[in-house]
């Protein structure tokens, strides 16, 4: 066994076609196939022995990024993944793993699965479902794992159609810095230091605004207070690889000189993994096969396509359905050629023949003649129309037309009991426990003219649709009396449906009279580009496209959405396909999506400019109670039946907001008036004159029970207890030894309310010795009171 783990490590080192070579050669001169069994698992367990050994080398470094020091450490944790690295800021820490298959999946794209995981240990908790583990992936678990995809997506190698898997683990959480940057950190370093075909490394770093200061990697508490937060992942030589943002209303140059600023830093990141791979000495693999097509089959598919392709595409009475068919039609016809010509072909040689050639016809088409598909020039926006209130039961709506795509968006109000509480490591990380506004983003199967099943939201429509909320969140009045859900529904699609959900959704809220700060609007900005044929990773010539159609972003090379309002930048996210931006195209993109925002809000103003004065009169409404500490009681009812009978019978939702006030939401007006109809009844004998304390008063007796007797100053007072301890200075066990009975009419003393429960306190042996009455005053500070919530200085009596 030692020989053959001996033998087999030393095979490990040569190319993987010699160990091939050295295998058959010993299965051959072996007589049976047991022996041949027994080498070929001592084989496979002395090469994971030597992935394990290879990944054992300890190595440790650090970045200093402002006053804030980001530690890597490797070889520790997780030795059999190809790529393992821990990557520590404060006292946050993340673990990722990256591990890719030797052999070839039959998928014809790059199979990546990031996972990011937030662990409850992580911060010192145990998850409150019923399991008490960790179940299904959260939303910020998703959104960031797709975060983590787009930055490193772009860098591997084309053809490569491995399946890959970055696993992302939170080992700790401080509660102070964010682990989702440390994240994408970590994943560059363990693909960096693996021997996986990528084209790293990158940085990534967080950027946030505070008092108009620019903070690195700021911390939670910092984030409360600032106007920025983007994430910008930089490759080498000052590239942008992916950028993810969301403003409050950030001005333009402002945004770009925080771009600026985090690529500088994510070079420093950059620099020390790259160090730290050349002190591993990482020998990357050498695929079996990286898919392409063959180029003799190219140039034949060009011949006989690349004309019709052309024909199709600078045919501008085309739609999208009509555009796909006609190019269906030629690629059937030249696949049946191809096959006829070249029968040893693959499919997948075959298909991708006719892709590389409707690209190539695609992109030469924007970049030498300077048209688009279409018929726009490259800054054209395409036709818009808008309308709002559609639907008069709706609380707030509006339809967004965008040349093929359209996007329905509808505004429900809901009590604040209503918002999203959000999971336990984000609300330590963020410190936000509720979410009162919330964007929902859907996409059929209809909007593109597909069948499919209806099933719940998948990773695409939460991606798009935290996007679309982040462009309007920061115009939305924070203290807003109501939960707000925007569902942007997506009818059809032909490109950049979330900023038409961002346009359509900004319009539904003006629509349902939400005082929102501004309009915003949202516009997608594509590119296409030329490498140089000296220098293939460098940019020889480029297009930016305004307002992208759905073919444009798929034959291009960049997805740039930004929203904002007339001033600033509210929401930006770029995806990106090649290895790498220049900033001076980040730049130009950014001015561009400017311009054509401008343009798209003086459209969207022609239909609603500004939010309605008053909401509809079928929407909910909110009130405010004013319960004193005293009647508080009275007012919740024994085990709050009170509450509970209330929100049975009216349907209205009631929540407590400090010692005093309750809020009560009701979904329409009636179910308003009902409720006020409600609280009169049972408060209708909390109408009481203010008692004067150490006044003296004559109360009837209700009822006789062992610890004392129940009595009423007044007529339609609740009964109070009067304990046998105030009955009388001697000590007695039951109110029958002073002979007191039901209806009798006895002295007492008023002592105030006791200031913990609210109970009237009486006495009537203080009155052994002589007494002054006192005058009663009225008030109605102790009373009830309910008012509409927009003015509680307004509170009147019930």
């Amino acid at each position: 066994m030692a020989a053959s783990c001996q033998y087999a490590l030393n095979m490990h080192k040569l190319p993987i076609f010699r160990i091939i070579t050295h295998v058959h050669c010993i299965s051959l001169n072996k007589s049976r196939a047991f022996h041949r069994r027994v080498f070929a698992r001592e084989l496979h367990q002395c090469v994971q022995y030597s992935t394990w050994n290879s990944n054992a080398v300890q190595k440790k470094s650090a970045v200093d990024l402002g006053s804030k020091k980001l530690e890597i450490s490797t070889g520790k944790l997780a030795r059999f993944a190809d790529g393992c690295a821990s990557v520590q800021l404060g006292d946050t820490t993340v673990m990722v793993t990256a591990v890719s298959k030797t052999k070839a999946t039959s998928s014809q794209f790059m199979p990546l699965v990031v996972d990011f995981r937030q662990k409850a240990a992580a911060a010192g908790r145990i998850p409150t479902n019923y399991l008490r583990r960790e179940l299904g992936s959260t939303d910020n678990e998703i959104l960031t794992s797709r975060m983590i995809d787009r930055c490193i997506r772009p860098l591997f190698p084309a053809g490569y159609f491995y399946d890959t898997q970055v696993v992302c683990n939170l080992l700790a959480v401080d509660g102070v810095n964010d682990p989702d940057v440390l994240a994408v950190n970590g994943a560059s370093v363990a693909l960096a230091l693996s021997d996986i075909p990528w084209n790293g490394p990158i940085g990534a770093v967080r950027v946030g605004m505070v008092d108009g200061e620019f903070v690195i990697n700021p911390t939670r508490k910092e984030m409360t207070s600032s106007t920025l937060n983007l994430v910008v992942a930089g490759a080498s030589q000052s590239q942008v690889v992916m950028l993810e943002a969301s403003a409050e209303n950030v001005l333009q140059q402002d945004f770009c000189h925080a771009i600026k600023l985090g690529v500088k830093h994510t070079q420093q990141i950059i620099q020390t993994i790259n160090q730290l791979a050349k002190e591993h000495g990482v020998v990357k693999r050498t695929p079996q096969k990286l898919f392409a097509a063959p180029l003799e089959i190219v140039e034949y598919t060009r011949q006989l396509a690349a004309e019709k392709i052309y024909a199709v595409f600078t045919d501008f009475s085309h739609d999208k359905i009509s555009r796909d068919e006609a190019v269906n039609k030629i690629r059937l016809e030249t696949e049946e050629k191809v096959r006829e010509k070249f029968p040893e072909a693959d499919s997948y040689e075959v298909i991708e023949s006719f892709n590389v050639i409707s690209k190539d016809t695609f992109r030469n088409l924007v970049l030498n003649e300077y048209r688009r598909c279409d018929g726009r020039d490259l800054t054209s926006l395409r036709n818009i129309s808008c309308e709002v209130d559609l639907f008069k039961p709706l609380h707030g709506s509006a339809l967004f037309q965008r040349g093929q795509t359209q996007v329905l968006c509808t505004v429900t109000f809901d009590s604040l009991e209503s918002s999203v509480k959000t999971d336990i490591i984000t609300t330590l990380v963020s410190g936000l426990k509720d979410k009162n506004f919330m964007l929902h983003y859907e996409f059929p199967p209809y909007a593109t003219n597909e069948t499919g099943k209806l099933t719940g939201i998948n990773r695409r429509e939460l991606g798009h649709g935290a996007l679309a909320e982040k462009a309007l969140k920061p115009v939305v009045p924070k203290d807003f009396p109501f939960t707000i859900r925007v569902t942007a529904e997506v009818l059809e699609s032909n490109g950049s449906s979330s900023m038409a959900s961002a346009c359509s959704g900004s319009m539904a809220l003006m629509d349902a009279g939400v005082p929102i700060s501004a309009p915003v609007a949202g516009v997608a900005i594509g590119l296409v580009t030329k490498s140089s044929a000296e220098k293939p990773g460098e940019i020889q010539d480029y297009r930016l496209l305004t307002d992208i159609l759905g073919i444009e972003d798929y034959h291009g090379d960049m997805d740039f959405k930004m929203a904002g309002t007339s001033k600033g930048i509210t929401a930006l996210q770029a995806d990106v396909k090649i290895p790498g931006l220049p900033l001076k195209i980040v730049m130009e993109a950014i001015q561009q999506a400017t311009v054509a925002k401008r343009e798209i809000l003086n459209i969207m103003n022609k239909t609603i400019a500004k939010p309605r004065p008053n909401r509809k009169e079928n929407g909910p409404v909110v009130e405010k109670v004013h319960v004193p500490l005293s009647k508080r009681a009275r007012f919740v009812g024994p085990g709050g039946y009170n509450l509970r009978k209330l929100q049975a019978e009216t349907g209205v939702t009631i929540s407590q907001l400090d010692e005093e006030s309750f809020s009560v939401f009701a979904p329409a007006p009636n179910a308003m008036n009902e409720a006020r109809e409600f609280i009169h009844e049972i408060c209708k004998d909390d109408q009481e004159q203010q008692l004067e304390f150490g006044a003296v008063y004559t109360a009837t007796i209700t009822e006789i029970r062992d610890i004392g007797v129940m009595v009423k100053l007044y007529p339609n007072m609740t009964p109070v207890l009067l304990h046998n301890s105030q009955l009388d200075n001697r000590r007695i066990k039951h109110p029958s030894a002073l002979g007191l009975e039901v209806g009798q009419q006895i002295q007492v003393k008023y002592f105030g309310r006791d200031p913990t429960d609210g109970r009237m306190r009486l006495s009537r042996k203080v009155l052994q010795s002589p007494a002054t009455m006192t005058v009663k005053t009225l008030s109605d500070k102790s009373s009830i009171s309910i008012a509409p919530n927009s003015s509680p200085s307004s509170d009147s009596p019930i």
